[in-house]
């Protein structure tokens, strides 16, 4: 058996960083970042709410692997509305969420942001499938005999469930090393032969006729549209923010109302084909009725989902669709969402290695056309004023990735170390109203008075 290793990406800044911002003079007020908070350790976690509910603690981090990386994105949702380490959901399918809460006495709102709660909700549901499915106590120990109850953990229909605890069961055969926030979390790796039960038979998806190497697994068809009003001119790429799994069980979700054509699973680059490539997929607004949809497992700011094999299948897939479409190998028709007219995502994000994929595709890299939105990372939260030139604060843009509209010049912030910018960028806040203006000096990749997209870009001026 082998064992997975990664290193799950997580952008915090540094102490210099901390600082820099810390000695920053804006409009002579001082502007002071947070420091960073440690969470409870993730082994001690596991290991505690293992023991409470009488579930393996192997399995329990497994299914949380298998959800999200062990990466609980500071509480905030996944497609699916599902939260934290082990995606606790609250959705008119899925209500894992509510029912932990019943089952621990913890608030919604700690177990959606605090991860030992998270963890401890997630040991409560599995542990009450698996009463609910008959299993004895004598069996608790015993990881095969799970199999059902992380089936239905999963929330899923029939096919959905069944890739769902599959997936889990790989991750007990291989075995995990992964770090996460500087912890060392491992998952041992079991030799399993998993008692599927009625699972056993469930069909787990036909072959897909457009795309002979895919699986066939039909979306609600509340989520899509038949047929199509315009020639397929594009390809749109997604990153899923949830699993494989859930994306899929999502899709087929009536309550969804979104879909994409194809789904691709990290792990080995498998494919699920989820609404003909004839028929209008609600992916990507204005432009769902020109262009096809391919959804990848992960969460855009963590690249340890993007894995080769992942890169290598969506590859081929692009290409066969472009070939049988008559759609350019270039990235002015094959987009990351972020960069398609009219919309608010950020995916695939800044970790997606699009000069990599564009030549594993067999067509040119190079810039995406211009938009009206331009993508930047931030070093820490910025400031926001409602010009170039005030000094009154209406708000704040997050740490990470943001989109900016242009750039204008104004009044210079400076640090104690020199850094300097006198461009302003205008963009709609986090918190706060929109098309304010925040410092270029926040800018993570680009140095004194530049203004620069995550492409390289100039920004341009308003």
């Amino acid at each position: 058996m082998r064992r997975r290793s990664s290193t799950a990406a997580r952008r915090r800044v540094s102490v210099a960083a901390l600082a820099v911002v810390a000695a920053l003079s804006v409009g002579g007020t001082q502007a002071t970042a947070e420091p960073q908070q440690d969470g409870n350790p993730l082994n001690t976690a596991f290991d505690q709410a293992a023991a409470e509910y009488d579930v393996p603690r192997d399995l329990l981090a497994a299914v949380g692997y298998g959800e999200t990386h062990l990466d609980g994105h500071n509480g905030q949702p996944s497609q699916a509305n599902g939260y934290g380490v082990m995606h606790l959901v609250s959705n008119p399918d899925n209500k894992s969420l509510h029912r932990a809460a019943e089952l621990t006495g913890r608030s919604s709102s700690r177990l959606r942001g605090d991860t030992a709660a998270n963890i401890e909700g997630g040991a409560a549901v599995l542990r009450d499938h698996a009463d609910a499915l008959g299993l004895a106590a004598a069996k608790r120990g015993d990881l095969d005999a799970w199999y059902p109850a992380v089936a239905r953990y999963s929330g899923a229909g029939e096919a959905g469930a069944t890739l769902y605890a599959d997936a889990v069961y790989e991750v007990l055969a291989e075995g995990v090393t992964t770090v996460v926030d500087g912890e060392k979390v491992e998952i041992a790796a079991h030799d399993v032969a998993p008692e599927r039960g009625a699972y056993a038979a469930r069909d787990i998806g036909t072959a897909s006729t457009d795309y002979p190497p895919a699986l066939w697994v039909p979306a609600s068809p509340s989520n899509y549209n038949s047929g199509r009003s315009a020639s397929i001119n594009k390809i749109v790429i997604h990153v899923t923010q949830g699993s494989y799994a859930g994306s899929i069980s999502w899709f087929q979700n009536p309550a969804a109302q979104s879909s994409a054509h194809y789904v691709v699973r990290s792990s080995d680059g498998e494919v699920t084909q989820m609404v003909r490539d004839g028929d209008t997929a609600w992916h990507a607004r204005d432009a769902n009725s020109s262009s096809l949809g391919i959804e990848h497992e992960g969460w855009v700011d963590d690249p340890s989902w993007f894995t080769d094999s992942m890169y290598r299948s969506s590859a081929a897939l692009t290409r066969h669709l472009a070939d049988r479409y008559g759609v350019p190998k270039d990235r002015a028709h094959i987009l990351g969402h972020v960069e398609v007219p009219g919309n608010d995502h950020t995916d695939p994000g800044p970790h997606w290695n699009w000069n990599y994929y564009m030549e594993l595709v067999g067509g040119s890299g190079g810039p995406p056309p211009p938009s009206d939105r331009y993508w930047v990372d931030t070093f820490a939260n910025a400031p926001g004023y409602d010009s170039p030139t005030s000094t009154n604060e209406t708000g704040t843009l997050h740490q990470g990735t943001n989109y900016v509209f242009c750039k204008v010049w104004g009044r210079e912030i400076r640090d104690s170390s020199g850094n300097f910018n006198h461009w302003w960028l205008r963009t709609d806040l986090d918190v706060g109203p929109g098309n304010q203006y925040v410092a270029a000096y926040y800018l993570s990749r680009w140095g004194n008075d530049e203004a620069k997209d995550n492409n390289g870009r100039d920004i341009p001026e308003c």
